[in-house]
């Protein structure tokens, strides 16, 4: 179904910048278009008909991207992969230190002790500079 109102959508979308294209300049646009008699479509009742089309091209291209999005809403798709919340499953690792292992920081259940706080590990060594330093 989201396939086909896509194929749709694109199509009104064509469709819309084909008859927008069409239209005469009503504009000055120094000088451009606009003037003389000979265009491919002239007259009145041609811009008439051209102006009616381009609206409800419009109407239903707004409407098929309303459609496309309560479809997207409805499957779940809707929100962006960053909008989404991250799971609290363990902090990240710190560089140097190698993460716990699953299932040592919470205490089994029934246990009436606290589980023992994880030990820090030691810091790096500082690092040796890869230049003499002058002064």
């Amino acid at each position: 179904m989201q396939t086909v109102l896509l194929v749709i959508h694109l199509m009104l979308a064509i469709a819309l910048i084909g008859t927008v294209l069409l239209q005469k300049s009503e504009g000055g646009a120094l000088g451009m278009g606009g003037g003389g008699m000979s265009g491919f479509m002239t007259g009145r009742s041609t811009a008439n008909l051209l102006t009616r089309t381009t609206a409800v091209i419009a109407g239903l291209f707004f409407l098929t991207s309303v459609l496309l999005v309560v479809l997207a809403a409805h499957r779940g798709e809707g929100t962006l992969q960053i909008d989404r919340p991250v799971p609290a499953s363990a902090p990240p690792a710190t560089p140097g230190q190698t993460p716990p292992a699953s299932g040592t920081t919470a205490p089994p259940s029934g246990s009436s002790q606290p589980a023992a706080p994880p030990t820090p590990a030691a810091p790096p060594p500082p690092a040796e500079p890869s230049a003499p330093v002058t002064k």
